[in-house]
Order: C-alpha cells, then structure tokens, then sequence
C-alpha cells in the first residue's frame, strides 16, 4: 500500500524548515548579545579618518620591544609581568565592558624581576584593563580582557 502525501505532510515540513530557522536565529542573537561587550568606535567616520595615524603609533609602539602580560591574582589584584624599562610608570583604568560597575583607576607597585602589582582590587566580574607605560620619553598603550 502506498501512502499518500497530503498537505498536513506538507504543512508538517514547512513548520519544521521554519522552526529550525528561527531556532538558529535566536541562538545567535542571544550569544551575540551575550558576548559583545559594546561598541568598538562611536563614529566609525571619525575612526576611519585617524586608522592611519593608530598604524603608525603602533608601528612606533611595536619598535620599542615592551610587552607586557596582564592577569589576575586569586585575591582580585590585577598582576602584570612586563618586557619594560626599569623606571617605567604603569597605569591603568579597569573597565567594566557592560558599564555597569564604575571604572577603576589603578596604580601598581613594582614587585620585581619586572612585576606589578595593582593597590586597588577589582570587584567580581569581568574587566577590560587598559594600561599605558610611561618610560624614557616614549607612551605605550595595552589592554586585556581579565576575568574571575
């Protein structure tokens, strides 16, 4: 006996194509939303008007050999291990990315053999550290996602 394809056949496929599509789609939304952690640029002309000059600063940047490793320690300080020069100046602002902690200015003290470590300890959550070094007449600028 044959069986027949009938338009509840057909009606059962076309809610399932389009099931499965929305399904998708609010799953990407939702990781979207969940990972983003807000704009990049405010105005993206403006950015698009300054990319040259970011390249030559990080080719300047880059020259200078610093590198620097930022982390988190288990009591909340933000621990740095840094390639700069001995009498460098380190600070930083903490960011919340959702804002919804207030930013944190922080200042370090050295630790030797080329580590810092933060006076202030950052609340819980996940924080955007944006760190400029100050040595020899020259500025670098770093930044690093730490997270609990």
């Amino acid at each position: 006996m044959q069986r027949l394809f009938t338009g509840w056949h057909m009606t059962a496929i076309i809610v399932a194509f389009f099931g499965i599509v929305i399904a998708v789609n609010v799953a990407m939304a939702t990781f979207a939303i969940r990972t983003f952690s807000g704009t990049v640029v405010d105005n993206s002309y403006v950015a698009s008007q300054q990319f040259n000059s970011w390249l030559a600063a990080s080719r300047a940047q880059r020259a200078l050999g610093w590198s620097v490793k930022i982390g988190l320690d288990p009591a909340r300080h933000v621990r740095i291990a840094a390639n700069v020069p001995a009498d460098a100046l380190l600070t930083a602002i903490a960011v919340h990315p959702l804002g919804r902690v207030a930013n944190q200015s922080l200042g370090f003290d050295a630790t030797g053999e080329g580590g810092f470590v933060s006076r202030t300890i950052l609340p819980a959550g996940r924080f955007m550290v944006h760190l400029k070094v100050h040595a020899a007449g020259h500025e670098a600028d770093f930044a690093t996602a730490v997270d609990p």
